[in-house]
């Protein structure tokens, strides 16, 4: 359309020439002139149609490179970490896929996190009496809303009276699963894709449960992964935007310390280390004020964290600065 819009100006532009019929200098000069303007405005003509066509497809990359990304989001909603779960979707078992491989390392994009509900610690991941316990209990109160910690899809709805109480287990495309124990009711289906967060149940204390809490757990391929590993519970965001899974590490970190149960400090024990701190990013911070305010330097922090002193900080992410 635009070709046949730009052909008709054209003819249009050039047919002012014929016209005019002059003596030989007269109609030398006049034809001049005419075919000067002419060629003046045929310029214009066609700068302004490529200016068009520019226009035009710069606002049709535009769309088609948004269409692009919501197809891939939606194919990685539907097709969730495919390739690391060998395609398989049990929808009766948590640790449904413990027999698989698990890769020795695994990097996992966690920076879409959020927490399932803001509240203390009131049991950590660890040895608990003559058992293990595979997350970390929040307190609530019945009736509280629990979202969702990432885009997922909803892979287990169900009750386990010894247990989960009602449970529900969300898989994610970034690979990690979540497990949200001891609720009183769910607000979404099994199979149901859902946005992070998005409300998927309501707190309560069911199953083998003493006080209402939610059980919160972060799984691989079944295995079970630390959530204080991955998240600051004084601020309640992840600790970073990569989490680097390791076979042999993850999960392995856990407090031992009897006193600490009750505690609701984000720190955990890591290869013996029971110092490190975080702290959330707030509008306007900079690396020298944190640095300041914290009794460090920004080249310490900027050590700490793997980044440069140039580094843009984003805001409500956290920084370690012990």
């Amino acid at each position: 359309m635009i070709k046949n819009w730009k052909k008709s100006l054209l003819s249009g532009c050039l047919g002012v020439i014929v016209p005019f019929s002059f003596s030989a200098n007269a109609q030398g000069q006049a034809n001049t002139d005419i075919q000067d303007k002419a060629l003046s405005k045929q310029r214009k003509v066609e700068s302004d149609l490529l200016a068009d066509n520019v226009n035009i497809g710069f606002k049709e990359l535009a769309v088609d490179s948004i269409l692009l990304q919501m197809a891939l989001n939606k194919e990685n909603l539907l097709y969730l970490a495919d390739e690391l779960y060998d395609e398989s979707w049990n929808t009766t078992y948590v640790k449904a896929y413990s027999e698989m491989n698990i890769p020795e390392t695994y990097t996992i994009d966690v920076s879409g996190f959020v927490m399932p509900i803001e509240g203390r610690i009131t049991s950590h991941y660890g040895p608990r009496r003559r058992r293990f316990h595979y997350g970390t209990d929040i307190k609530v109160r019945t009736g509280d809303t629990i979202y969702a910690a990432f885009d997922g899809k909803v892979r287990v709805k169900r009750y386990e009276r010894r247990g989960y109480g009602y449970y529900l287990v969300l898989r994610h495309p970034n690979g990690l699963e979540t497990v949200y124990g001891h609720l009183s009711s769910f607000l979404v289906d099994q199979d149901q894709v859902v946005k992070a967060g998005e409300p998927i149940g309501l707190g309560g204390n069911t199953g083998r449960s003493t006080g209402p809490h939610l059980h919160f757990e972060f799984r691989l391929l079944g295995q079970s992964i630390n959530p204080e590993e991955i998240i600051d519970f004084n601020d309640f965001c992840a600790k970073d935007d990569l989490y680097v899974f390791n076979k042999s590490t993850s999960g392995k970190h856990y407090r031992r310390s009897s006193s600490s149960k009750s505690s609701s400090a984000s720190k955990y024990t890591a290869a013996g280390d029971d110092k490190i701190k975080y702290y959330k990013i707030k509008e306007g911070d900079t690396l020298g004020a944190i640095a300041r305010r914290h009794k460090t330097t920004v080249g310490k922090l900027c050590k700490l964290n793997k980044i440069k002193s140039t580094t843009v900080l984003r805001v409500g992410r956290s920084i370690r600065i012990v």
